[in-house]
């Protein structure tokens, strides 16, 4: 039986890889510690989700640290070459948790990133290894691109080369304010490739927009969509950070992510980057964000303004993901935004209930 290495079993594209590849036939060993609880507080743990897998046959997690390179490669050591596929899920997420804690930042999302390497080239290295990058790679960048204020949203001029798709892989990750957190994962990202490159592995780095759906365990400093839906049906009172809220991301549900790392995994190259989101099937604004889930709970959102942008933060986002389409043009994204709500709340809706002020 083929063994998959998931690291962040319990989190959002975590678990859903780790449900689809037990729905394949394949043996997997989660990596997950819960350390977003640590990050985030108890709201944000992922110990529900993992429970849920618990009951699986063929899953196992092991409350390993990725940080702990002997732990890891002792995980490979016993599996060996049945491993497969390694997906690298896990990761300190959030930019601001990051400016508070930049060594632990780093070692999680950059050491982690290249123990997991090691570990894989040492002992599987004919897996595929799959790496959860992010956009935050090419920094605050996009936000010199001509823009036009609209009345809910900020998009791309005409004249901008990227206004038709999105943004691809060509823009620069140079020249750049990232955020601590886009500097840790940029350097694993290039570990990455460096990897599929220098040593032959097959390796690729998905930089992902907003990855989102109804297993996300949000929390205010990460998890755009879900905290907001969290916070609309709660009566829980949310922050608006800068950019008049017109602020524009694309969003992919977990299961399209899964669908794409699954394609990647059927014909693996070496040293592939590529830009990875909703695009422009399914974006949106803060605002138009915020009037799709009060109509889909049926109550307004309290809600404040902060007038200051996070640090490094984009004033627009939307993932051209052509290159990844031509050389695997199987792959279509299928939830709309609407959609990708609705679900969120389905699932939130009974782990919610209780702090609902209704």
């Amino acid at each position: 039986m083929s063994v998959a290495i998931v690291t962040g079993a319990g989190g959002l594209i975590g678990s859903e890889t780790t449900a689809f590849l037990l729905d394949q036939g394949y043996e997997v060993v989660g990596i997950d510690n819960d350390m977003r609880a640590q990050f985030f507080g108890p709201e944000a743990s992922t110990r529900w989700r993992l429970g849920q897998l618990s009951s699986r046959r063929g899953f196992a997690n092991l409350a390993a640290d990725i940080r702990d390179a002997s732990a890891i490669e002792a995980i490979f050591a016993r599996h060996g070459r049945a491993i497969t596929a390694v997906i690298h899920t896990a990761a300190q997420p959030s930019h601001d948790w990051a400016a508070n804690d930049p060594a632990t930042d780093f070692a999680v999302n950059a050491v982690g990133t290249l123990n997991l390497l090691e570990a894989t080239r040492k002992h599987a290295p004919e897996a595929a290894f799959v790496f959860t990058s992010t956009n935050k790679v090419y920094g605050d960048r996009p936000n010199g691109l001509p823009m036009v204020e609209l009345e809910t949203r900020y998009e791309l001029a005409p004249e901008s080369p990227f206004a038709a798709q999105g943004i691809d892989e060509t823009m620069s990750i140079d020249q750049s304010t990232h955020s601590i957190f886009g500097v840790s994962k940029a350097s694993a990202d290039l570990m990455v490739q460096e990897y599929g490159r220098y040593f032959g592995m097959k390796t690729v780095c998905f930089r992902g927009g907003c990855l989102t759906g109804g297993g996300h365990s949000a929390t205010e400093l990460h998890g755009f969509l879900a905290y907001l839906m969290r916070c609309t049906f709660t009566g829980r009172p949310y922050k608006i950070y800068g950019h008049s809220g017109k602020q524009v991301r694309d969003n992919i549900h977990a299961s399209d992510f899964v669908a794409a790392l699954w394609a990647f995994m059927a014909a693996p190259t070496s040293g592939k980057a590529y830009n990875i989101g909703g695009g422009r099937f399914a974006n949106c604004s803060m605002i138009e964000a915020i009037a799709l889930c009060e109509a889909l709970c049926g109550r307004a959102l309290e809600r404040s303004y902060v007038p200051t942008e996070r640090i490094g933060d984009h004033r627009w986002w939307i993932s051209d993901m052509s290159r990844f389409v031509a050389d695997y043009p199987g792959f279509r994204i299928t939830w709309s935004i609407e959609d990708i709500l609705a679900d969120i709340l389905a699932s939130g809706r009974p782990r919610w209930a209780a702090e609902s002020a209704d």
